[in-house]
């Protein structure tokens, strides 16, 4: 299928969608971040439970981020049909079916928080998290690879944040129907400082609705961290899907050492603080070699 007619396919299912909003489910739980934490493995892991309908037609709805002037039936309308659920819970011999989506911008946008436990009351939030020095160099690989980055060079990209991203998070905040390319795609260095989001998204929505995952500890050992997150979800345990990482990107060369010294001072306290809010210390700082690498 060419993009063209992609496109028209899906404009016309989103009006359909829109239509026949009241009678679709809502989703029950969102995985929201972070990016390049691999948020596609576990998704794509999660849709191939029995009892969990994913997004009709993207992984990703991306409403309460830069979606959210089209309204709520829009955002409904890409979920499946009740009587679709109603047939899977029957088939599954009355076992709750749940819906879900995945868009890891709401981590990070100013108001997706708040939309989100406005609108979604109840809703359970999956995170995913990795060592933020490697993540932010395969951030950066990855809006290079799309077209997103002109600037190749990782270390420059860096320079070039703070001037990129100034005010811009204050814009979002204060403005509902405002977009910034900016931050959505060009925050490298500021998109480990996990700690900041993980607190905003649990005063929103309580820290018991939130369900932290090391992306290293996920490809080293899936299968009980996928138990953990059924459990967290209230989904029962009906075998394990086949576990495969997506969207890795491999760099030709390795991070500058004096660079990624450079990085990690600069997530050493982030690092510290998150630390306190898990209970525990995260897998990259145990000294463990990460079990993969993009």
């Amino acid at each position: 299928m060419n993009d063209t007619l992609k496109r028209l396919v899906h404009a016309g299912s989103r009006s359909y969608g829109r239509l026949t909003a009241p009678g679709r489910l809502l989703p029950s739980f969102l995985i929201c971040g972070g990016q390049r934490c691999g948020t596609t493995s576990l998704y794509r892991a999660l849709a191939q439970h029995p009892a969990v309908l994913k997004a009709v037609l993207h992984k990703g709805v991306h409403y309460f981020d830069v979606g959210y002037r089209r309204g709520p039936d829009w955002y409904r309308g890409h979920f499946p049909l009740r009587r679709t659920a109603d047939r899977v819970s029957r088939r599954l011999g009355g076992v709750p079916v749940q819906a879900f989506e995945s868009s890891p911008y709401y981590m990070y946008h100013p108001l997706a928080a708040a939309r989100l436990a406005a609108d979604l009351p109840g809703v359970k939030l999956v995170v995913l998290v990795r060592d933020p020095v490697e993540r932010a160099y395969s951030h950066h690989a990855h809006e290079v690879a799309r077209g997103f980055e002109p600037e190749r060079d990782f270390t420059r990209a860096l320079a070039l944040e703070p001037a990129r991203l100034r005010g811009q998070s204050e814009r979002l905040a204060a403005d509902p129907d405002a977009y910034s390319f900016a931050h959505q795609h060009h925050a490298y260095r500021a998109r480990g400082e996990y700690i900041r989001y993980l607190e905003r998204l649990s005063a929103a929505v309580g820290r018991q609705r939130l369900h932290v995952i090391e992306s290293e500890e996920f490809f080293a050992s899936p299968e009980p961290v996928y138990d953990a997150v059924l459990d967290f979800l209230d989904l029962p345990r009906l075998g394990y899907p086949v576990f495969e990482r997506h969207n890795a990107r491999p760099r030709a060369n390795p991070m500058d050492p004096v660079l990624h010294k450079e990085l990690s001072d600069h997530y050493a306290p982030f690092d510290d603080r998150l630390t306190d809010w898990l209970g525990r210390e995260p897998a990259w700082r145990l000294g463990r070699e990460p079990a993969w690498r993009r």
